[in-house]
């Protein structure tokens, strides 16, 4: 057995309900979204044993539903689900609070009675939406091509109503950066306080971002800037996770030595078969021709020390070392990093074992270059 005193804690452990998803998100990185299959309560089960009899658990850490659209599943699962996470944890004389459950969510079926279950079993959630009704069903539609803003507004007013409180997850495609004002106004305007932004990615199923464009990283500084701006004249009304990051960092003169996406047992993936892998959560469901697919194990079969032995973990864990120690000797940003995300090495690169790509760019170091920009420009006006 390999030493797995140098792995986890784990902080995230990514359930995957089901591969279905509602929507057809032209985007998407992940195939057989119209896979029906759904996670069994003895899958459940048995992934919860494999993570406590773990030596990776050494506190509390959050059960994320992800991947395809988990309000799919009917409630009475979330239900059923509650109740077996609780009764495990009591049987092993573990706290409550040991596992706290999340859900990203693209919104379109949130009702009064979603909102009653998440409540009841202390679910916390995030909604996928991509700002105004033209941006957002430019991309995020239904199986017959209709738009999804209007059904995913009324969930997002649901969870208002309810006070129920949720971060807002807007993926940036080419077309959104022309609209710094556009989309910081709509936030405001529909009381969305919490924001993040992901990327539009190079990744699995997409095999081409309209990021990639020439003078897309001009424009996406552009708008960062414009975006910073907006939010400084207004401290307080919106909170972009991107900025924090950032300002979190700086501010506390803290350096990441290693990403949660490349070092193993951070984060532990499991599918609606209950398969297991561990890095990025969007490795699991997608084939490639170097690893075949990313399944280290079966939560029937194999505990996550076992895991370690298997020669694609290995393969896979030098490539990912590799990566991390290049970006460590090459790039001046990798305090804010920590080596960025073996997924978009590999859809980028084709190799985890190499350094910057276009995702570390927008998702790091332009951010970087504005936030820091800005709070010297403060710094300077405040003396």
């Amino acid at each position: 057995m390999a030493e797995s005193s140098a792995y986890g804690p784990l902080r995230l452990l990514v359930v995957q309900p089901t591969p279905f998803c509602n929507l057809d998100c032209d985007y998407c990185y992940l195939p057989g979204r119209k896979d029906r299959r759904r996670l069994s309560l003895e899958h459940l089960e048995l992934s919860l044993h494999r993570v406590l009899d773990s030596p990776f658990v050494d506190g509390p850490f959050t059960l994320l539903w992800h991947a395809g659209e988990p309000l799919t599943m009917p409630i009475r699962f979330y239900d059923d689900a509650t109740h077996l996470i609780r009764r495990v944890l009591q049987d092993r004389g573990l706290p409550p609070e040991t596992i706290s459950q999340s859900v990203q969510t693209n919104a379109v079926v949130i009702n009064d009675a979603w909102c009653d279950c998440f409540q009841r079993n202390d679910i916390h959630v995030g909604v996928s939406m991509d700002g105004p009704a033209f941006l957002h069903d430019a991309h995020r539609r239904t199986r017959t091509g209709l738009g999804s803003h209007a059904a995913v507004m009324r969930g997002i007013a649901a969870l208002q109503q309810r006070a129920i409180p949720f971060q807002v997850i807007c993926v940036l495609t080419e077309a959104a950066l022309d609209h710094a004002d556009g989309l910081f106004d709509f936030f405001l305007e529909h009381g969305l306080h919490d924001v993040g932004f992901n990327m539009e990615e190079k990744e699995g199923e997409n095999l081409e971002s309209s990021l990639s464009r020439p003078d897309g990283e001009r424009r996406y500084q552009a708008f960062l800037e414009r975006f910073w701006q907006r939010t400084m004249a207004q401290p307080g009304v919106l909170r972009l996770r991107e900025f924090e990051g950032i300002i979190n960092l700086a501010c506390e003169d803290d350096r990441l030595t290693q990403t949660d996406m490349t070092k193993p047992f951070v984060i532990v993936n499991v599918d609606a078969n209950g398969n297991l892998s561990t890095f990025d959560p969007e490795l699991l469901a997608v084939p490639t021709e170097d690893y075949g697919d990313f399944v280290l194990g079966n939560v029937r079969d194999d505990s996550l020390e076992a895991l370690i032995d298997t020669e694609k973990f290995q393969r896979i864990q030098a490539a990912m070392a590799a990566g991390v120690e290049q970006c460590r000797t090459e790039c001046d940003y990798f305090g804010l990093c920590g080596g960025g995300a073996g997924s978009n090495k590999y859809w980028e690169n084709g190799s985890f074992a190499t350094s910057e790509t276009q995702a570390c760019r927008y998702r790091i170091k332009l951010v970087a270059d504005v936030v820091l920009a800005g709070m010297e420009e403060a710094l300077a006006i405040g003396r």
